[in-house]
């Protein structure tokens, strides 16, 4: 499995991965390794026909694979790259609407997902409660300076990426845990403001 797989250039992968089913399909292909169209489905609350045409979709577009081992329609699949990224600056009008569709449908999971946690953090045990973090800053940066920042987080993150793909890796007590990083300008640009 390829550690990541770059989307730039490639709107159709872009726009079929934009769909909150086939991310969900994907992280739990992450999580739990191969499955079948109807284990997916039993994890995610779908039926094995819709999982099935989900898992054929991002298989065409390279996302999973068949992970060998199948009988008739019991079929596992397997991701392909432990994640995705997308380049900063699309090159063509169809790749900017892939991407902002893309990132729509990351961004409105990922703030589901925050707000499932809220909900129910209380309930989580004490270290879980006292370990997550939600934090906001306001920091006056160059953009030098915020590519700078973003290099080194991905960095300090991509050390836990490994665990993705190799389950061997995964310590005693570790289960996914969401990271959600954004940083960006606190107010659009206009005309004159591009520097």
């Amino acid at each position: 499995m390829r550690r990541s797989r770059n989307l730039t250039g490639n709107p159709q992968a872009m726009l079929a991965l934009a769909h909150p089913a086939r991310l969900a399909l994907l992280e739990l292909l992450a999580h739990e390794g191969p499955l079948t169209a109807t284990e997916a489905g039993r994890h995610l609350g779908e039926s094995p026909g819709t999982m099935s045409w989900h898992l054929q979709l991002l298989a065409r577009h390279g996302f999973v694979t068949d992970a060998g081992g199948g009988v008739g329609r019991r079929r596992p699949w397997a991701l392909t790259a432990s994640g995705t990224r997308v380049a900063p600056e699309p090159a063509t009008p169809e790749e900017r609407r892939a991407t902002d569709a893309l990132f729509a449908v990351v961004i409105e999971r990922s703030v589901g997902q925050l707000r499932a946690w809220l909900a129910a953090r209380y309930t989580a045990p004490r270290k879980w409660q006292r370990a997550a973090a939600l934090s906001e800053w306001t920091l006056y940066l160059t953009a030098d300076e915020t590519r700078l920042l973003r290099d080194e987080m991905y960095a300090l993150l991509g050390q836990y990426a490994d665990r993705v793909a190799d389950r061997s890796r995964r310590p005693r007590g570790a289960i996914p845990v969401r990271a959600f990083l954004a940083l960006h300008p606190d107010r659009p640009f206009g005309k004159r403001g591009s520097t």
